[in-house]
């Protein structure tokens, strides 16, 4: 951790920086420590993402479980060394904040933490709560966060008659979303053509976790890869240590599909 002392001129941009979050300019920005026990008035928010990509199918974070703890009001603060982050007992990355470089201008990052998941160990595996803590090293304080049945491999699957792999022009598809007892907000579809610059998006009826759309009579007759990608909510069981959590899951899946007339 790098401390520095405010200049004159620093001191009166500060509030107004400190709300955008970017401290720059005329000389460099002291970062506050704080505990996890200073973190009570802290708003936590997480995102797990979980995407099937068939064109970039290892991307660093398609397969990740992040939080965030937003900055204080007054200033810069860095998560004090020792502290140690877990998803369901395994460790987690954890960035403590603070000022860093950026373009030339200091940026007052927020204390975040996140885990790579293996999805087909999670496919593998039972459906569980999403367990997170967070501890300080000698165990006097810690951070909880409980997201029900978080910790599951989603899927968008095919439903019909054979593979899916070949669609028909004006034709009507049915799609679900796994777990089936989840329910996404509205679910956006996608086609691209191979060698194509833009996608297009395709209207949709939702029922539940039932995705279904019309190939539009005009598709080309090509190879084209379907996305369908969709949110949900996460439902918070246990949120202690902060003054509030919440957050969201997202999941999308590509597939590779021939139209036909």
């Amino acid at each position: 951790m790098s401390r520095s002392t405010r200049s004159p001129c620093s001191r009166r941009l500060l509030p107004s920086l400190a709300a955008l979050g970017l401290l720059a300019g005329c000389g460099r920005t002291e970062t506050r420590p704080v505990s996890l026990a200073d973190l009570s008035d802290r708003a936590l928010t997480y995102t797990l993402v979980d995407i099937d990509s068939l064109v970039t199918p290892d991307a660093a974070g398609s397969h990740r479980f992040t939080l965030k703890l937003a900055q204080a009001s007054d200033g810069c603060t860095q998560l004090v060394e020792g502290v140690t982050a877990t998803f369901n007992g395994q460790p987690m990355e954890l960035e403590p904040g603070g000022i860093s470089e950026s373009g030339g201008r200091e940026v007052c990052e927020e204390t975040r933490a996140w885990f790579d998941f293996d999805p087909e160990a999670w496919d593998a595996e039972p459906i569980e709560d999403a367990r997170i803590f967070l501890q300080s090293q000698d165990g006097t304080s810690a951070l909880s966060l409980i997201v029900s049945g978080a910790k599951t491999k989603r899927h968008i699957t095919f439903q019909g008659a054979g593979s899916g792999a070949t669609l028909r022009q004006g034709q009507t598809y049915t799609y679900r979303w796994e777990p089936v007892d989840e329910t996404p907000g509205p679910v956006t579809v996608t086609l691209l053509r191979e060698d194509g610059r833009a996608p297009a998006t395709l209207e949709t009826a939702q029922e539940g976790g039932n995705i279904t759309f019309m190939l539009p009579q005009a598709t080309p007759v090509a190879k084209h890869l379907l996305t369908l990608s969709g949110s949900l909510v996460g439902q918070v069981l246990q949120c202690e240590g902060v003054a509030s959590c919440e957050g969201g899951i997202f999941h999308s899946t590509d597939f590779e599909i021939s139209v036909a007339p």
